[in-house]
């Protein structure tokens, strides 16, 4: 790429000589002999470098990207495949295929009807979905590159999808955002080698021919091995020499997770197949009884059946094969126990579900326009069900956005001013805040990233203290160990940088502000405009920059090495005081113990703290380091990352300490509001932070994570004992001691809270991060479990992204609970991963834990309304949905079965073909729908109100096994009650005007209307929140029956059969058939009344009380902030039942 890319205002990124970039595609590789190893990391992948012939020999695929889960060839099978792996699915297709022979008892059209509307409807979905995705592919594909022809010695362009491998392309600059790959909005530093630096234009790479040696190509998008060999030199290739092309992975489109809830809902329709073939196998038993006793003493019983002249479906001398041939008609017959539309319904509400929960403007946050975002609609209902939350702080619980504040420098602490959590801590301990206004220097404007005041080095002032030549050498630490970019305003001279990490940032601010201003870096060099303490003068200082030892979550710190302007070597470091302090010379530890003081300090403030070294190198000493460096760089073994490591420690020994910085990050808004409410519907909330102890338990007051009348189980192993033996080095001797007093306090925490399990006390665990390791080994991770499942509150400090992992997975495998995990970083992925939702806050560290998560939510307060609004009412829909759509088709389904023993087991169904095909697709389908959508028990303020409501998601008491079998039951009574009322009302007597009785046709036509009555008054009465939607679904399926039943039974017999003209002719004129439906109705629906009625007056639900306080007594109570008296007896109730279920 030839130039920068611009910004808006007149921003341009400062012009940086590492040569214009050009980088080499090497893409993914076929399957060779020569490739047996391809895959495994470190075996070495040869490209050619601008030699196509070569790389042509080579066979490696074409660059060519498809996202795309279908092609035009494979859709219709793998599609189908996909749907006919659900067994109710597979099931239909069984029944469609046997529906063409003499054993169906209705025709196959009418079979294979609904089944192609299901599986049609999601086929489309499906389509339309990877038509999409087709058409991102080819939108990336057919991106145009610069490509260098050597015949022209030019550069030409193409199109993506044409590069080969070995080409060399025109792609981008030194620093490059990796949006589209990991989702990370940082810029990342890219350059070229040294010896490749030179080639500049087009003529130089005419002659220009390279080997590189490399790892296979894999997903891993952090880490990079390779050689490149050229001009007879082997050159080490990291990270920093490979760009990436923009991928768009969307592996998660083909991954399915399953709720709880659907996981009981497949139970539930293994149950109901087991009642189909048990009402199969009992009808089956009692035809062949009857037809049996057709023929007795060579005498025809029933001889209006014609036993004599029959099949062999019926035939009184084959009566157990008749039997079993009848038990194969019963299993189509009542294959309508089985919702057909279930699984398709249950998608579409997940998918409308979602998109509420998008566009939830309580959930937008406009500073970075940014809303919630559901990801996956799979796991709704599971967003009500969450007994866990595990949070990561940095970025999560606060903002994130680091601020300068604090520092100690040569054993002195700068920085006025009070933090949140200091506020915070001072009003929990009753002391008086100081007063600050005589010691604050107004620095005007305010600065991003920068809160520091202090008048005694601000403004130039620190050459006038003791240890101004420290202060230099610290500020020059913050200004050159880094890998911000300079970022010049064209307008304004000011200057803006670009960082990997906020704090990475605030420090060069502060330095910048302080009198060390970075304003240039080129790839060997960093320039600065310093603050001469000797001069009291503005001198720009260029150093150079030898290498980059860069921060990991593994190594917790930062080098560089550079050589200044007097020709001095100097190794400059920053990092974590876990590992710092350990690698002081032990003959410079001056104002180590005041350093250390501060750093509590710092922590108890809420503070993140670094400390600051730097050493001086011999010429020699770097020379033989360089040398080893350089060989570990090179080194193509799978160990290679290892190996620089080590290499990096050997130089970062002996560090001359020169102080500690401490950065802000402030809580979000609402953030302690929201944990409050959370923690009163009775969620546990675990944070897992990377801090110091110290930091996190008074970050944990602050956010109302720890409460001043909670107890506090702290597990350390910050004791003189285990420090003693850790100063002698015994690993063995250590290990054996900290497995024993991580044990004991498991053990006494345990003691300690069971010893008050009656009374009210809450308790709040805090554990660190090396405790925590022997805590999850495999012997003790289930006393760990049980003690942090007793407390309200965890806190586990100094936590690794690997520990958070475990926790995780400990916390869902071992609690059987919904969990779930929210972060923002990177470093959360593999918590979110774990857990069985995963909630992402699209902060400033990027959007890589968004990326992978369920849902994405911009602040952690929107977390309050995504669990106790969207998730309960989530929870509740999807759960009455699944009972409704079960109790609607057993009520249909059993009425099939009475007809059968009415009519002795025929295989004669009661009612048209096209009634039962119409009956879950088109009749009562979609008020179903509408309730999985938009039925409310309470209203968004109340859920928030009265969080104790949660609790009903958490037990699954909506869709508990006893409330399921309640469901079924009022389905078969129901059932009972229109088939036994019908019949016996409508049999016995003259139906119509001229003395006719009800024949087959009126009888099912007329138990057919009764059913599509009750099922979707019932749905009436079980909706909460009407809105016109559902009114319009409710009465519209009824209508349409009757529309359906009038259009149909006009056409010919032919087609119609049983449904011809049965309702003009037959049905309406009479009064007797609406009458037998108003009172089959009125009748099935009144057991349910009646229950729900005794339910809510003497043993209500949650929810119950809520709705029935709305009283205007009640409404005084809610207004003062008072539950009305029986939702306290109710609380106190649920409150003792979970605290049985705890023990």
């Amino acid at each position: 790429m030839w130039k920068m890319p611009g910004g808006d205002g007149g921003r341009r990124r400062r012009r940086i000589h590492f040569s214009k970039l050009y980088t080499f595609s090497c893409f993914r590789s076929s399957f060779g002999d020569e490739h047996s190893q391809i895959g495994k990391k470190g075996y070495s992948r040869v490209v050619y470098c601008n030699e196509p012939d070569n790389a042509l020999q080579l066979n490696y695929g074409s660059n060519y990207v498809s996202t795309t889960k279908y092609t035009a060839w494979n859709f219709i099978p793998k599609s189908l495949f996909e749907q006919f792996r659900r067994v109710a699915n597979l099931y239909f297709l069984v029944v469609a295929c046997v529906s063409f022979s003499p054993l169906a008892p209705y025709s196959a059209v009418s079979v294979l009807a609904p089944l192609v509307v299901v599986i049609g409807a999601t086929m489309v979905k499906e389509a339309v979905e990877d038509w999409r995705r087709r058409q991102q592919d080819v939108e990336a594909n057919n991106r145009k590159i610069q490509v260098y022809d050597n015949r022209s010695s030019t550069f030409s362009e193409t199109r993506w999808k044409k590069l080969r491998v070995g080409d060399l392309v025109k792609d981008g600059i030194c620093y490059v955002e990796t949006m589209n790959l990991d989702g990370e909005t940082n810029l990342k530093l890219k350059h070229a080698l040294d010896v490749t630096a030179s080639l500049c234009d087009e003529n130089s790479f005419q002659n220009f021919k390279a080997v590189i040696k490399s790892e296979d190509p894999n997903e891993d998008l952090y880490s990079f091995v390779g050689t490149l060999c050229y001009n007879g030199l082997e050159l080490p290739l990291s990270l920093q020499q490979i760009l990436l092309r923009d991928s768009k992975l969307r592996n998660t489109d083909y991954i399915y997770g399953w709720s709880k809830i659907e996981r009981k809902m497949d139970k539930i329709v293994y149950i109901l197949f087991s009642t189909l073939v048990l009402i199969s196998f009992i009808g089956s038993i009692f035809f062949g009884a009857e037809t049996k006793k057709d023929i007795h003493h060579n005498r025809y019983t029933r001889w209006y059946l014609r036993p004599d002249s029959t099949t062999v479906f019926y035939d009184p001398k084959r009566a157990t094969l008749a039997a079993f041939l009848h038990f194969l008609t019963g299993l189509m017959l009542y294959g309508y126990l089985i919702p057909i539309s279930l699984y398709v319904s249950i998608e579409v509400v997940k998918v409308l579900q979602s998109i509420f929960i998008n566009q939830d403007q309580d959930m937008y946050y406009e500073e970075t326009d940014r809303p919630a975002h559901a990801r996956t609609s799979n796991l709704n209902e599971e967003l009500g069900q969450v007994d866990t939350i595990l949070s990561d702080k940095t970025g999560t619980l606060t903002c994130n956005s680091m601020e300068f504040v604090k520092c100690s420098i040569a054993g002195i602490a700068y920085g006025r001013g009070m933090t949140e959590v200091e506020i915070a801590l001072a009003k929990r301990k009753g002391t008086d805040l100081p007063e600050q206004s005589g010691q604050v220097v107004d620095s005007g404007k305010p600065i991003k990233g920068f809160n520091f005041r202090d008048e005694r080095i601000m403004n130039g002032n620190w050459v006038n203290q003791p240890h101004s030549d420290i202060i230099q050498k610290f500020f020059r630490v913050l200004a050159i160990c880094h890998t911000a970019i300079p970022d010049v305003n064209d307008k304004t001279g000011e200057i803006y940088y670009e960082a990997e990490s906020p704090d990475e940032a605030a420090f060069v601010i502060a330095a910048r502000e302080l009198g060390f201003e970075f304003f240039e870096r080129t790839q060997t060099s960093i320039s600065l405009h310093e603050l001469d303490f000797k001069s009291g003068e503005k001198v720009d200082r260029t150093y150079k920059l030898l290498q980059v030892l860069e921060f990991s979550s593994a190594r917790k710190r930062m080098s560089v090495i550079i050589r200044n302007a007097e020709n001095q070597l100097l190794v400059l470091s920053k990092g974590a005081d876990s590992v710092m302090f350990e690698r002081l010379s032990e003959k410079d530890r001056l104002f180590e113990d005041e350093t250390k003081e501060h750093i509590k300090k710092y922590a108890e403030a809420g503070l993140r703290t670094l400390v600051v070294t730097y050493r001086e190198l011999s010429e020699e000493e770097y020379s033989q380091w360089e040398e080893e460096f350089q060989k570990a760089k090179t080194s193509l073994s799978e160990d290679r990352d290892v190996l620089v490591d080590a290499v990096a420690d050997k130089i970062e020994r002996n560090l001359i300490l020169l102080g500690a910085t401490a950065v802000e990050d402030k809580l979000q808004k609402g953030v302690p509001e929201c944990i409050d409410k959370l923690a009163n519907a009775r969620i546990n909330i675990w944070v897992l932070t990377g801090d110091k102890m110290e930091t996190a338990i008074n970050i944990g007051y602050a956010c109302s994570l720890l409460r001043q009348e909670m107890n506090q189980i702290v597990i350390t192993l910050d004791t003189p004992e285990i420090n003693a033996l850790e100063k002698h080095g015994d690993k063995e001797a250590v290990a054996k001691a900290s497995t024993g007093s991580v044990e004991n306090q498991i053990s006494e925490g345990i003691v300690q809270i069971d010893s008050v399990k009656e009374s009210s006390v809450t308790f709040g665990l805090i554990i660190d991060g090396k405790s925590l390791t022997y805590a999850l080994n495999k012997n003790m991770e289930k006393s760990f479990l049980t003690l942090a499942t007793k407390c309200a509150s965890v806190i586990c400090c100094r936590s690794s992204p690997k520990q958070k992992a475990l926790v995780t997975r400990l916390v869902k495998l071992g609690g059987c609970k919904t969990t779930l995990a929210i972060g923002d970083g990177a470093n959360d992925v593999g918590m979110l991963q774990e857990a069985d939702i995963g909630v992402g806050i699209s902060g400033v560290e990027g959007m890589q834990a968004v990326m992978s998560s369920d849902f994405a939510i911009a602040q952690f307060q929107f977390l309050e309304r995504l669990l106790l609004v969207h998730g309960h009412w989530c929870y509740r829909r999807i759960a009455m949905m699944i009972c409704y759509f079960f109790y609607k088709n057993i009520a249909f389904g059993f009425t099939l079965f009475w007809f059968e023993a009415y009519a002795s087991f025929s295989g004669q169904a009661a009612y048209n073909d096209w009634y039962m095909s119409f009956y879950n697709v088109f009749f009562t389908s979609l008020p179903v729908i509408a309730l999985g959508v938009f039925d409310q028990d309470v209203s968004a303020r109340l859920c928030l109100k009265h969080p104790m409501l949660y609790q009903e998601g958490v037990q699954n008491t909506l869709f508990s096994w006893p409330r399921i079998l309640g469901w079924m039951c009022n389905g078969v009574i129901g059932s009972v009650i229109i088939f036994f009322l019908t019949a016996n009302f409508s049999i016995p007597q003259a139906f119509r005007k001229d003395g006719q009785v009800v024949d087959f046709e009126v009888l099912g036509a007329t138990m057919y209307t009764c059913v599509v009555w009750a099922v979707n008054c019932q749905m009436a009465l079980s909706i909460n929140y009407f809105t016109w939607i559902q009114h319009f679904f409710i009465w519209g399926s009824i209508a349409l029956w009757y529309t359906f039943l009038v259009i149909f039974g006009s056409l010919s017999p032919t087609y119609s059969t049983t449904a011809y003209r049965v309702l003009v002719e037959a049905c309406a004129p009479s009064p007797f058939y609406w009458l037998v439906t108003l009172l089959a109705v009125i009748s099935t629906l009144l057991p349910y009344f009646s229950y729900r009625a005794f339910q809510t007056r003497f043993r209500p639900m949650y929810h119950d009380l809520i709705q029935t306080g709305r009283t205007p007594d009640a409404e005084a109570d809610e207004n003062s902030g008072e539950l009305p008296s029986r939702v306290k007896d109710k609380i106190c109730h649920l409150n003792a039942r979970l605290k049985h279920r705890e023990s």
